[in-house]
């Protein structure tokens, strides 16, 4: 490992001050200066090429704001460059390379000590505030941040509206000056929303004219609230704009104290901004000396039968019920709850069969029947079964089969009840067997006041983060903030929701646009894995509802594919086993791909287009290629030089049809073999809404004398 770091400080108490850094390739220049009247101002350069133009950094408290009157008390630089070896990922090791600047303010008025810490990284530039200890300034409430983006153009922007309670919109592609959210056009699937007008959510993918690709998002979300970003649709300037509690303000704090960092990764090349690694290198290492309990995984469940209507999560038809004045063995069953012992034995079983490590069974515990649109506080206990599922007999025959079951936790928003309850839920998963959870938010959140991305609530994440860690437990959380790179630091706290899933291709008439996945790994993975739910195989909902319109908007290879292209350490094969049954030839490639990865190479993207991506398997000679494409078909390519030289492989072929189209036919698929190698150029033919997924294994002897070696 190696680790340089160069310190040199210079003392300043001129009010007009300029320092400019480069990032360690050069191809970034940071300005920082004060203005006549001592505002903090940057700005960014990419190969001379504006970025962000002067923008002001401050913010305003309940009594005074931190945004003037500043003059300079030191500057400190340090160029640092190390490895580090995340626990899973998309690779085995990832490097640590900046230039950081960090400027010590003092605004003479209040006598008040600001700092800001610039990291320059060769893809992009992290900066946040700093609150040393100082006698003038110990307990504090931010009202506003006011960090300023201020874009060099009107850029391609895919957007969503800001919103405190939700990122499960479907995505705009437009004109940084046409992003023009609106409160009273929302999507009214979505159950629990809070838009505010004229915002936007990070992360933000923008594309400029003359060929830069700018994110900007934030890193390390702890103790404050997200950020979104108010748009000046004239000037192309952004601004952030926290979440606020019921009382408008946006965070209590104390010193010393930290803010998130704001991040902007940029580059010419769209591969570039999906490879980078500067969020999770701005989050802080592994809290968890242990890790060796941490096993990523794939999983399948009754989830899906919800989602289409034909099961349920409560155990009967009854309402207005409480968990203790309710005798849950006396209500009428409605036999359709899904997550009954029978039905779980038949998950069981496919795991089994199929080497599937896990079984998530949602509605396995009381307080279903009136969980929702209540506002209800104690709405579930976490550890009472309804009466027909038998929890000791599955522990039983799961264990006996080889799978571990997961515990679900949905909340219905009541963070108060789930706090006051996580001990004993986890003492009860423990003495039960599961080892993971997946938590839920769906609801308004309670306390009540509060959002699901305000401060208080964040910070609930992360104690469940901290809890289920202390308890060696697994953590997907759903309808959370949306990541920041904290897994680097909880590492336990596998994957997310936080964003318009594949669940709303079954219940929403507009469901999600063909182009929505190729959207996602420029937006919302920026800052960490997604639980998509992929691998819907039946892809019409008409196929359960005869008059629904409702349709998965993607090929069943896509489907596939997805497992590739949005990377996660716990897949679902979400769809019934039963639809996997009759498609068994192509399930074979969800059995094979891995979860945790050596290597990964962005082969070509384009935001909103299409994406095609390889990963190496953890420990493993195995590559897994997954190519998708919005509405458009196209050809994929796909170079195999990351082959090692003078082996051959055997490339297995999970195509769309000739005649395959996410609308009219998208169950059509083909299967093809072949020998390749790190010379072959794979040429992928994607149907409308499709995509591609491969396999490559190294070939013995009898497969390369049987097979055809890869020809365009």
């Amino acid at each position: 490992m190696k680790h340089l770091i160069l310190f040199f400080f210079v003392l300043f108490v001129e009010q007009s001050f300029s320092q400019t850094i480069q990032s360690p390739d050069k191809r970034f220049t940071l300005s920082f200066s004060l203005s006549a009247s001592g505002e903090p101002v940057y700005q960014l350069a990419f190969n001379k090429r504006p970025v962000v133009k002067p923008g002001k950094l401050g913010l305003e408290l309940k009594d005074y704001a931190l945004l003037s009157g500043f003059s300079i008390v030191k500057t400190d630089s340090a160029l640092v460059d190390e490895n580090w070896n995340p626990v899973w990922g998309e690779v085995k090791t990832i490097r640590n390379h900046y230039r950081e600047l960090t400027v010590t303010l003092l605004q003479k008025e209040t006598s008040r000590t600001m700092r800001m810490r610039f990291r320059l990284f060769n893809d992009g530039l992290g900066f946040r505030y700093e609150f040393p200890n100082q006698p003038k300034l110990t307990h504090f409430v931010v009202t506003n941040e006011k960090t300023e983006f201020n874009m060099a153009g009107d850029h391609k922007t895919f957007w969503i509206p800001g919103d405190y309670d939700t990122n499960e919109y479907s995505y705009y592609t437009t004109k940084l000056s046409e992003a023009t959210p609106d409160p009273a056009k929302t999507f009214d699937e979505i159950a629990v929303k809070f838009p505010i007008a004229n915002t936007v959510q990070t992360p933000l993918m923008m594309k400029s004219s003359d060929g830069l690709y700018i994110n900007i998002h934030e890193a390390a979300l702890v103790n404050y609230p997200a950020m979104m970003l108010s748009v000046n649709r004239a000037t192309y300037g952004l601004t952030s704009h926290l979440v606020s509690d019921g009382m408008g303000n946006k965070a209590y704090l104390q010193t010393p104290f930290n803010t998130p960092w704001r991040t902007i990764i940029v580059s010419d090349k769209a591969t570039d901004i999906l490879a980078s690694k500067t969020i999770l290198n701005l989050n802080e290492p592994s809290k968890i000396e242990d890790v060796s309990w941490i096993k990523p995984t794939k999983f399948v469940g009754v989830w899906w039968q919800m989602q289409l209507g034909i099961g349920t999560w409560s155990y009967a038809d009854s309402s207005n019920l409480t968990l203790k004045n309710t005798d849950w063995k006396k209500l009428k069953p409605n036999g359709r709850h899904a997550a009954n012992t029978e039905n779980t034995k038949r998950y069981i079983d496919f795991a089994a069969k199929h080497g599937i490590g896990g079984v998530l069974v949602e509605g396995w515990d009381i307080g279903w029947e009136d969980w929702f649109g209540q506002w209800k506080e104690e709405v579930f206990d976490f550890v009472t079964p309804y009466p027909d599922f038998d929890l000791k007999e599955l522990q039983r025959y799961a264990a006996a089969k080889g799978v571990k079951l997961i515990m679900h936790h949905e909340t219905s928003g009541s963070a108060t009840n789930y706090e006051r309850r996580m001990d004993e839920a986890f003492q009860f998963m423990k003495a039960n067997g599961y080892d993971a959870v997946k938590t839920g938010y769906v609801g308004r959140i309670i306390p009540r006041g509060e959002h699901h991305d305000s401060q208080w609530t964040v910070n609930h994440y992360l104690r469940v983060a901290e809890k289920t860690a202390a308890y060696k437990i697994m953590l997907d959380a759903h309808e959370p903030v949306r990541p920041t790179g904290l897994h680097r630091t909880y590492p336990n706290w596998l994957a997310s929701e936080a964003a318009r899933g594949n669940e709303f291709n079954a219940f929403s008439a507009s469901g999600n646009p063909p182009d929505h996945e190729t959207i996602l790994p420029f937006t919302r993975l920026m800052g960490g894995p997604m639980d998509y739910t992929p691998g819907i195989f039946q892809t019409k909902v008409s196929h359960y509802r005869p008059n629904s319109p409702n349709i998965v908007h993607t090929t069943l290879v896509k489907q596939l594919a997805l497992y590739v292209i949005l990377c996660s350490p716990v897949q679902m094969a979400a769809d019934l086993v039963e639809n996997y049954e009759q498609h068994l030839d192509a399930f074979q490639f969800i059995e094979d791909v891995a979860v945790d990865w050596d290597d990964t190479k962005i082969l070509e993207a384009e935001p909103g287009d299409f994406i095609t991506s390889a990963r190496k398997a953890k420990g493993k000679e195995e590559w897994y290629i997954g190519a998708i494409t919005d509405e458009n078909a196209r050809i994929a390519t796909a170079s195999l030089n990351f082959l090692d030289a003078g082996k051959n492989y055997v490339a297995t072929l999970y195509l769309d049809g000739e005649k395959a189209h996410w609308k009219d036919n998208p169950m059509e698929y083909q299967i093809q073999k072949f020998i390749v190698s790190t010379k072959t150029i794979l040429k992928l033919k994607l149907a409308s809404g499709g995509g591609a997924a491969i396999s490559v294994k190294p070939a013995s002897a009898d497969e390369v004398k049987k097979l055809k070696k890869y020809s365009n």
